[in-house]
C-alpha cells in the first residue's frame, strides 16, 4: 500500500531573541483550505519545559518500531481548536499509539483557526528542545504568523515526508479500543518510579502482567484475576523520560484484556500512550472498526459535520441529535461510522469522543477495508444464503473460494466455519463472511 506524500513548505525552527525562545512549527495537510491557513495558534507555554520532555517522548515514538517494519522519521499529527492543542502519533509498526492533550491552562494565546494538519518535528528543532529550563519563557507557533514572512529574500528549505496509510487505518481502530476500557490502577509518582524499577532489562518475549500486592505495584510473569496483561513490555521503556515529572499514571484495560493505555498526568497536560496486544501486531487492523462499518455512511453528513464541529470539540450524540432534530438511533449509527473511520477521537479520562478534522483525504479512508469492499461483493453476487432465522438466532450459507461457509449469529455472538475465523476467533475482528450476513440482515 503507498504512502502519502506531503510537502512542507518550510521548516519547524526554534530561536532565541531577547530571552525568549520562540518555536515555529511547519505544518502540511490534504487539504487545501486547512493547508492555506497559514497560522491555527499563537502564544506562549505556561510549561514549556514539561511540554518539550513531552514532546520529546512523542517523538521517540514516532520513530520507533517494535515489529517488522523498519524505523523511519515520521511527523507527528496536530489538532488545534476549541482552546486544545493535540498532538498524535504511532509507531513505525503502529504497535504504539501516542496521545499529548494540551489543556486549555498549558497554553496563553490566541487560536486564530482550528484544523488537524501533519507539523515537522525535525532533529534541530528535537535537540533544541532538550535544552529548555524550567522557568525559561517559550512562545508557540502552529504555522507562520504572518503570511509575508517567506519573501523571495528567505531561503526555504522544502521538506517531504511521508503519512503511513498505517497511521490513517490506526486512527479509525485505536480510539476503538480506547472507547471499550476502563480504568484499572491509579499510582502516585513514586510508586510509578517503583514500579518501572521492575521493568525486565533488554527486548524480552512472553507475557507480563501488571500486579499490586501488599500496596505495591510490579510487573510479573504471572496472571492475577486483577492484574493487567502487558505484552510487549520493553516498548514501556519509551516513557523513562517522564517519570521523574510525571504526577500520577492511570493504566486502563480494554474490556478482552488484550489492549491496555497508560495515562500520564501533569497537571496542564495528559500524556497517552496505547498499546496493541503484542509487539508484533499493530493498531492498523480494519478488525474493531469493521463492525460498525455495515452500513455506508453518506459523505453529505460527513462535510456536514465538518461544518458543525471544530477540532477537538468534544462530540455529544445527544445534544446533536436534539439540535439537529436527528433520530437517536440514526446518530448512534452515525457516531459508529463516525469512529470508524478516524473522524472521532476518544479520551479515556473524560469519557467522552472528541472531533478531529482528517488530516487526509475522507474517501481515501473509505476505501481502506478490503474485507468490508470483499463483504459488499458477496451481497452484490447473492453469495449469502439465509438457512434459519428466528429469534436471537440467524444460520446462513455464504460462499467462500470452492467452498461454502456456515455462519452463525446468535446471543453468544457470531461464528463461520472459515480459515480467518477459526484462526483468530473474532480477536482480530469479523470475516468477510460474518459481515456480509449482517449487511444482509
Amino acid at each position: 500500500m503507498t504512502d502519502l506524500q506531503l510537502q512542507y513548505h518550510g521548516i519547524s525552527t526554534y530561536t532565541k531573541a531577547k530571552g525568549v525562545s520562540n518555536l515555529v512549527l511547519a505544518h502540511q495537510t490534504e487539504i487545501e483550505t486547512v493547508n492555506n491557513i497559514p497560522c491555527f495558534f499563537w502564544g506562549s507555554l505556561t510549561d514549556p519545559y514539561v511540554t518539550a520532555k513531552c514532546w520529546t517522548t512523542i517523538a521517540k515514538v514516532v520513530r520507533s518500531s517494535f515489529g517488522p517494519v523498519p524505523p523511519s522519521l515520521r511527523d507527528p499529527i496536530v489538532s488545534a481548536g476549541s482552546e486544545r492543542i493535540r498532538f498524535e502519533g504511532f509507531s513505525s509498526c503502529n504497535g504504539v499509539y501516542v496521545r499529548l492533550d494540551m489543556k486549555p491552562e498549558a497554553i496563553d494565546g490566541e487560536f486564530i483557526a482550528n484544523g488537524t494538519t501533519n507539523v515537522d518535528f525535525n532533529d534541530p528543532m528535537l535537540n533544541a528542545l532538550n535544552s529548555i529550563q524550567k522557568n525559561e519563557k517559550v512562545t508557540l507557533a502552529v504555522g507562520q504568523q504572518d503570511m509575508q514572512v517567506i519573501t523571495a529574500k528567505t531561503k526555504v528549505t522544502e521538506k517531504k515526508v511521508t503519512l503511513p496509510m498505517r497511521w490513517i487505518k490506526g486512527l479509525t481502530s485505536v480510539q476503538l479500543y480506547l472507547a471499550d476500557m476502563e480504568l484499572k490502577f491509579e499510582l502516585n509518582k513514586i510508586q510509578a518510579i517503583q514500579l518501572f524499577q521492575t521493568l525486565p532489562k533488554g527486548s524480552v518475549k512472553g507475557e507480563f502482567f501488571m500486579t499490586k500486592r501488599a500496596g505495591k505495584f510490579m510487573f510479573s510473569t504471572l496472571s492475577t484475576a486483577d492484574g493487567v496483561r502487558i505484552g510487549g513490555i520493553h516498548r514501556l521503556r519509551l516513557m523513562e523520560g517522564i517519570l521523574a515529572i510525571v504526577e500520577k499514571i492511570f493504566i486502563y484495560e480494554s474490556a478482552d484484556r488484550e489492549t491496555y493505555a497508560i495515562v500520564c498526568e501533569f497537571g496542564k497536560m495528559q500524556l497517552l500512550m496505547a498499546f496493541s496486544p503484542d509487539a508484533y501486531r499493530g493498531f492498523s487492523g480494519e478488525g474493531k472498526a469493521l463492525e460498525n462499518m455495515s452500513e455506508n455512511l453518506p459523505v453529505e453528513w460527513i462535510y456536514g459535520l465538518n461544518s458543525l464541529l471544530k477540532s477537538n470539540e468534544t462530540f455529544d450524540p445527544t445534544l446533536l441529535s436534539i439540535e439537529h432534530d436527528i433520530d437517536f438511533g440514526t446518530m448512534d449509527q452515525l457516531t459508529s461510522s463516525l469512529s470508524s473511520i478516524g473522524l472521532l477521537g476518544y479520551d479515556v479520562m473524560a469519557r467522552a469522543h472528541f472531533y478531529r478534522q482528517l488530516p487526509f483525504k475522507t474517501e481515501r479512508i473509505l476505501s481502506l477495508n478490503p474485507r468490508l469492499k470483499n463483504a459488499k461483493k458477496l451481497v452484490e453476487n447473492s453469495d449469502v444464503t439465509i438457512v434459519q432465522k428466528k429469534e436471537g438466532y440467524v444460520e446462513a450459507n455464504v460462499k467462500g473460494t470452492a467452498v461454502v461457509h456456515k455462519v452463525v449469529i446468535d446471543q453468544n455472538g457470531y461464528r463461520c466455519t472459515c480459515e480467518w475465523f477459526t484462526a483468530y476467533q473474532g480477536k482480530r475482528g469479523i470475516c468477510k463472511h460474518v459481515l456480509a450476513l449482517k449487511m444482509v440482515l
